[in-house]
């Protein structure tokens, strides 16, 4: 696909959003929206990204304004609501903006807080979702994941823990010392090979992002379904 660079800036619209809890260090969101020939395509990596990352995220928007759709396979899909790492007491008014949600996805390991923040935080939301998943993004070491498994679960189920660690062997490890299944994310949208997290057995769940893979057709062939369960 040949996109020209000036057609590409004659379409581009940049926006910020003020964000109503800071996250990851930010209270305010700047992307960049593509009003293309087939569609609208977001560009939205976040500063800290060097480069070679960000391209990822700039071919998913672009393939998204200029590309090819794949077919649609369904004409509606649930979605979880998203807790950041706020305290136990501000949940209430988080979720209050996700009505009719089922699921919610809850950020831990947040560094400055303790795991009885977040088990305070997870059990707040449990009082409102029934389905509730925890996302570390990488920032225990095993050891503290096991723990943070087995207090995290003491009051009710987790439907599991994404990235509890950072690396491949350390989330291998902990999918054999707890009862919760693991999902991985950074260690395949990050990774030189993806594929490394099936061979290690590392994870029970694939999570797959358009964006940060580059296109949808690189979710596609990686052959990792989101749902898939080694």
């Amino acid at each position: 696909m040949t996109v020209s660079l000036d057609d590409l800036l004659e379409r581009l619209h940049i926006v910020a959003l003020p964000m109503r809890v800071r996250f990851r260090g930010i209270t305010l969101r700047e992307v960049a929206l593509i009003d293309g020939p087939n569609g609208w395509g977001e560009f939205g990596a976040f500063v800290e990204y060097e480069p070679p990352e960000a391209a990822y995220w700039l071919a998913s928007a672009i393939e998204s304004a200029y590309g090819t759709r794949p077919v649609t396979r369904r004409d509606r899909i649930p979605i979880n609501a998203t807790v950041p790492a706020v305290p136990a007491a501000q949940v209430p008014e988080v979720l209050a903006r996700f009505p009719g949600a089922l699921t919610a996805k809850v950020k831990v390991a947040e560094p400055g807080q303790t795991l009885a923040d977040d088990v305070a935080r997870v059990d707040a939301v449990r009082a409102t979702i029934p389905t509730v998943r925890v996302d570390a993004n990488g920032g225990w070491t095993v050891d503290q994941a096991v723990a943070a498994a087995a207090a995290l679960t003491e009051h009710g189920a987790l439907e599991y823990l994404e990235q509890p660690c950072a690396s491949v062997s350390e989330l291998a490890e902990v999918r054999r010392r707890v009862n919760v299944a693991v999902a991985a994310d950074e260690s395949i949208r990050k990774a030189s090979d993806p594929l490394a997290v099936v061979r290690a057995r590392a994870a029970d769940i694939a999570v797959l992002k358009v964006a940060p893979l580059g296109e949808w057709a690189r979710c596609w062939t990686s052959r990792l379904p989101s749902t898939s369960r080694w």
